[in-house]
C-alpha cells in the first residue's frame, strides 16, 4: 500500500478517534448499566470503523452464528498484531477487553478504553492480577463477556504461542464457557515499527464454545490446552499445513524437512528465525 493511501487512512482513523471520544463520554455519562454496556458497545462499533475504511484490508468472518450464542463467555483469541483489535471489534456483541496497562495510558485511545469499561492489567504490580480477576468476574455475573488475548503478547512469526492460565481459571471459577476465536492474516497488516498499512487478507472465525461445567481448578491446564489446540488446528487448516507449523510450542523441523507447506508459505528472514528459535515458514496473508 503506497504512502499516500496509508497517510489518508491514518488521517481518517484519527478523525474517527477525535469524533468518538466526546460521543463516548456523553454515552458513558448516561449509561446506567452495571457494566457500561452501551458505552462499551459504542466503542467497539467505532473501533470497527477503522477496519471498514481501510482499503488494504479484506476481512472475512465465519464460524459459529453469533445469533446462536448465549452470553456470557470468557472469550479467548490468539494474537498476531494490533490489527487484531479492530478486527475482533467487528463481532456483533459487547465484551470487556483485558489489556496491558500501557494501552490505557495512551492519550485518546486509552481514555476511550476506560470510558468503555475495559480492564487494565499492570504486569509490574503483583496485586493487579487479583484485581483483574475480581473485576472480570463482576462483568460475567452481570451477563457481559470478557475478552483475553491468551498469549499475553503478539506472535512474532504467526505461530500460536503459549497460553496463560488466567482466562481459563476465570472461566472455571465463574462457571461460564470459553469461546475461542481464531484469527490469521493480521501479522503484517500494520508493521510493528512502521506506519504504512500492508495489504492483508484477514480471517476471523468464532469456534464452538467449550463448556466448563463440572470442571475444577485442577482442570485449568487441560482446558487451556484444549482451547489452544483448537485454535492451532483451525489456523493450520486455513494455511493447509500440518498443525505443528502453526504451533510455536512444537519443533517444526521434521515437517520442514519433509517439505510440508513450504511451497505455499513464505519463508521467514534470518532475523525472524532467530527471534522464533526455529526455522519455520509463516503465512504472509493468512489466506
Amino acid at each position: 500500500m503506497n504512502s499516500i493511501t496509508s497517510a489518508l487512512t491514518w488521517i481518517a482513523v484519527a478523525a474517527i478517534c477525535l469524533f468518538a471520544l466526546p460521543v463516548l463520554a456523553v454515552i458513558r455519562l448516561f449509561d446506567r448499566t452495571p457494566t457500561q454496556l452501551y458505552a462499551g458497545r459504542a466503542f467497539r462499533v467505532m473501533g470497527s470503523w477503522t477496519t471498514r475504511i481501510n482499503p488494504a484490508w479484506n476481512v472475512e468472518i465465519g464460524g459459529v452464528d453469533p445469533k446462536t450464542l448465549e452470553h456470557p463467555f470468557v472469550v479467548v483469541s490468539n494474537h498476531q498484531s494490533v490489527a487484531d483489535i479492530p478486527t475482533v471489534s467487528l463481532l456483533p456483541w459487547e465484551m470487556k477487553w483485558v489489556g496491558k496497562k500501557e494501552l490505557f495510558d495512551l492519550p485518546v485511545m486509552g481514555w476511550m478504553m476506560k470510558l468503555a469499561g475495559d480492564i487494565a492489567v499492570d504486569r509490574k504490580d503483583p496485586n493487579s492480577r487479583a484485581s483483574v480477576m475480581l473485576r472480570t468476574r463482576q462483568k460475567l455475573q452481570h451477563g457481559t463477556s470478557v475478552m483475553f488475548f491468551a498469549e499475553g503478547t503478539r506472535s512474532r512469526d504467526g505461530r500460536v504461542k503459549r497460553f496463560y492460565d488466567g482466562a481459563f481459571r476465570l472461566a472455571i471459577e465463574a462457571g461460564v464457557p470459553v469461546l475461542p476465536l481464531a484469527i490469521d492474516g493480521t501479522m503484517d497488516a500494520i508493521p510493528k515499527h512502521g506506519w504504512r498499512y500492508n495489504r492483508a487478507d484477514v480471517r476471523l472465525d468464532v469456534l464452538e464454545p467449550v463448556p466448563t461445567t463440572g470442571l475444577t481448578l485442577e482442570d485449568v491446564a487441560a482446558l487451556r490446552d484444549r482451547v489452544r489446540q483448537r485454535i492451532v488446528e483451525h489456523i493450520a487448516a486455513w494455511r493447509e499445513v500440518p498443525a505443528e507449523l502453526a504451533d510455536a510450542l512444537i519443533d517444526a523441523t521434521p515437517a520442514l524437512e519433509a517439505g510440508a507447506g513450504v511451497s505455499e508459505m513464505a519463508v521467514p528472514t534470518g532475523e525472524e528465525r532467530a527471534k522464533s528459535g526455529v526455522a519455520v515458514p509463516r503465512a504472509g496473508s493468512g489466506g
